[in-house]
């Protein structure tokens, strides 16, 4: 009897369909994969002592009154982005959604102008603002007169409205320290975020999960936040950065005392 070869069958039209779906899906996410998405990637970014020097020039440079020699650090912290024009591509954002060392934010979030020249502009004048009420903040609490005593913050090209609590301390260091003889830092490694009013007032930046990273591994001990920013704080914290979030400049202060003296400090 001779071998007959049987035709073989054809797949079922369920078969089939599926089979189309599954290129039609793989095809879409390989077109994902290089779509640019509206969104940013954020990550630790530099940290400078307010109470030292930004690339080789003094932080703070105050004149009118009598300064103090001081000891310990007080840091502001950023956090890096990617600029406006850096496309960010499905895979890009994924990685980064699993990292916790960087973070997915919508653009229009991170740069509402959209522009990259504008948003420098507006990161520039949120600085020179925050520089401003740093000081208003920190003569007040001094009871000094800004007609005497005049302050200059050099931070370079580093935007934001964020530093301000951290410069207030730093000047309120430098004239004052804890009005005792003794500095505010008590000699540690200190780091810290938030805006501040002329009135003292610290308010919320944003980004803390981030910036209590870049102040750890800068080495600080310890970091200074707006109470309202406590719940983001504890994503990811590094375990060797103590938490502790204040309302005003004024707590701040007791806050730092507190810690030298082994009073109660407030806490996340």
């Amino acid at each position: 009897m001779s071998d007959t070869k049987l035709p073989k069958a054809l797949p079922s039209p369920r078969t089939r369909s599926l089979a189309l779906c599954g290129l039609l899906v793989a095809a879409l996410f390989g077109v994902a994969a290089f779509v640019p998405l509206p969104y940013t990637i954020t990550w630790p970014g530099l940290t400078a002592d307010t109470l030292g020097s930004y690339q080789d020039r003094p932080v703070l440079t105050i004149t009118g009154a009598p300064l103090r020699s001081t000891e310990g650090e007080l840091r502001m912290v950023t956090i890096s982005a990617t600029n406006p024009g850096q496309k960010t591509t499905f895979w890009r954002g994924l990685r980064a959604w699993f990292d916790p060392k960087e973070a997915v934010r919508p653009t229009e979030t991170v740069y509402p102008q959209g522009n990259p020249a504008k948003a420098e502009q507006v990161t520039a004048q949120q600085m020179a603002e925050s520089q401003d009420s740093a000081t208003a903040a920190a003569l007040g609490y001094l009871h000094l007169s800004p007609a005497q005593v005049k302050v200059k913050v050099d931070l370079g090209d580093v935007g934001g409205p964020s530093a301000g609590q951290m410069l207030a301390l730093g000047i309120v260091d430098k004239l004052a320290g804890d009005g005792k003889g003794g500095d505010l830092t008590g000699g540690l490694r200190i780091a810290g975020t938030g805006t501040i009013d002329d009135d003292g007032t610290v308010g919320p930046v944003g980004g803390v999960p981030l910036k209590t990273q870049a102040a750890a591994r800068d080495g600080a001990t310890v970091f200074l936040l707006p109470k309202d920013e406590c719940t983001d704080a504890k994503v990811n914290t590094p375990r060797t950065l103590r938490l502790v979030p204040v309302g005003t400049l004024a707590e701040s202060v007791q806050a730092l005392e507190a810690l030298k003296s082994g009073g109660s400090v407030p806490s996340c």
